[in-house]
């Protein structure tokens, strides 16, 4: 190798590891101290029409407070796990609320708080048929943890016809 040659890799390499370390150092947290960061509740709140669709109350007031409710149900149900599991649900959010996380992951363009139901469901179903393991990992991990915060309030079981548990004798 020459030593010219050399010397650009060299610089190269130092020019991408101050870009990615200054990357890292964008990332905003998706939670702090238990609590969802505004990172958390804006990527949650976009995944909430395009994950429960029709379950959701129509827009309008209704329609915010079922969100509030589901994103505080979801900060009970990351408080409830391992805290391992909860750190890579912290590090998934965090990547996935940046932009080259968001685009090069999930694969939506605009940012989550301008992106429609629409676009955030085609997102999500790219990562759902992708071929990459990881990709639809993040598709389950984002429907599943929505789903379950969304259906662990009762008033919620009648929208796909659960009447509930039934007494035992």
């Amino acid at each position: 190798m020459k030593r010219r040659t050399l010397l650009t890799v060299g610089v190269a390499g130092a020019a991408l590891l101050t870009l990615v370390g200054g990357s890292l150092a964008l990332l905003r947290p998706a939670r702090r101290e238990g609590r969802l960061t505004e990172t958390g509740r804006t990527v949650f709140t976009a995944l909430a029409p395009a994950v429960l669709d029709a379950m959701l109350p129509p827009p309008g007031a209704a329609r915010e407070a079922a969100v509030a409710a589901l994103l505080m149900r979801i900060e009970a149900s990351l408080a409830g796990m391992p805290p391992a599991l909860q750190a890579e649900v912290d590090e998934l959010i965090m990547i996935i609320a940046s932009a080259p996380g968001r685009l090069a992951l999930v694969g939506l363009r605009p940012a989550w708080s301008e992106a429609t139901a629409a676009e955030v469901g085609a997102a999500l179903q790219g990562l759902r048929e992708s071929g990459l393991a990881v990709r639809q990992q993040v598709f389950h991990a984002l429907r599943d943890l929505t789903n379950a915060a969304y259906f662990a309030d009762a008033a919620t079981w009648s929208a796909i016809g659960y009447p509930g548990q039934r007494a035992v004798a």
